[in-house]
């Protein structure tokens, strides 16, 4: 097997040139097939609920879910780094809240880092966890749990009227500069855009990660696993481009299952 990612390493990729990549995941069998594909990390994102629970955004799961979901990734991760969202609400209480519910990611969920969501609101929070020794993994612009105060929906986020501006550029950059000397590892830069995209890329040391609005120009990318292998019932009835789809794949099997069932064929498997 290969060495162990590390935080360390995911910053010398940087500075080498080389574009890191990871998965959001929040199951084990899940966790076993990208970590064997070779990323280099998996994201626990409190986007389990949209995703994978059918609430209406991510602001509803509870930390005790995400604990779940954590330590399920971390059975199944040998090689990649594990981050784990802090869920909404731990940060926006405070720093004694936002320590207590990072420590717990690490210590019970074995999280090699936790993902502070509107992190350019709360550098005070990263600075915490980092002088705890917590590595931060420092979300960053549209983010779901900052898009209320711009009136935009959870469900419009992945669209280009959402991705950041030339105008936004300056003040992204120097919230990206801001999160950087609070200590925070790695950037999430939601919605960036080529334009400020590049822009933070150039101005911080640390690799600035995407997801959606992401593009080559970032230091590397995120993408939800589910996304990934075409895993949803959505996948059956669009054009969308995926690397596979898992849910015709899936439909496909059921329908064979339910056929063999009726007919009084052995089922297969």
């Amino acid at each position: 097997m290969e060495a162990k990612i590390t935080v360390p390493a995911l910053q010398q990729m940087k500075r080498d040139g080389k574009k890191s990549i990871g998965v959001v995941a929040w199951d084990y069998q899940i966790a076993r097939i990208a970590d064997r594909a070779g990323v280099d990390f998996v994201s626990v994102g409190d986007s389990v609920g949209v995703n994978l629970w059918g609430h209406a955004n991510p602001l509803e799961v509870t930390m005790e879910e995400m604990l779940v979901c954590c330590k399920a990734v971390r059975r199944g991760v040998e090689r990649a780094l594990v981050s784990c969202d802090v869920p909404f609400g731990p940060v926006q209480e405070g720093i004694d809240s936002a320590l207590r519910a990072a420590i717990r990611l690490v210590k019970e969920g074995g999280a090699d880092m936790v993902k502070v969501d509107a992190a350019a609101d709360f550098p005070e929070v990263v600075r915490a966890l980092v002088r705890a020794g917590i590595p931060v993994f420092a979300q960053f612009g549209l983010t779901p749990q900052t898009a209320m105060k711009f009136g935009i929906p959870y469900s419009a986020q992945n669209s280009a009227a959402a991705l950041a501006t030339k105008e936004a550029a300056a003040k992204l950059v120097e919230e990206a500069k801001q999160l950087e000397d609070a200590g925070a590892s790695l950037l999430d830069f939601t919605n960036s855009g080529p334009v400020a995209g590049a822009a933070v890329v150039q101005a911080v040391k640390i690799p600035v990660i995407g997801g959606f609005g992401g593009g080559p120009w970032l230091d590397g990318r995120v993408r939800l696993a589910h996304t990934a292998i075409g895993y949803a019932e959505k996948w059956l009835d669009t054009k969308t481009e995926t690397y596979c789809n898992g849910a015709k794949a899936a439909l496909e099997a059921f329908t064979a299952l339910i056929a063999d069932a009726r007919a009084g064929r052995q089922i297969k498997g």
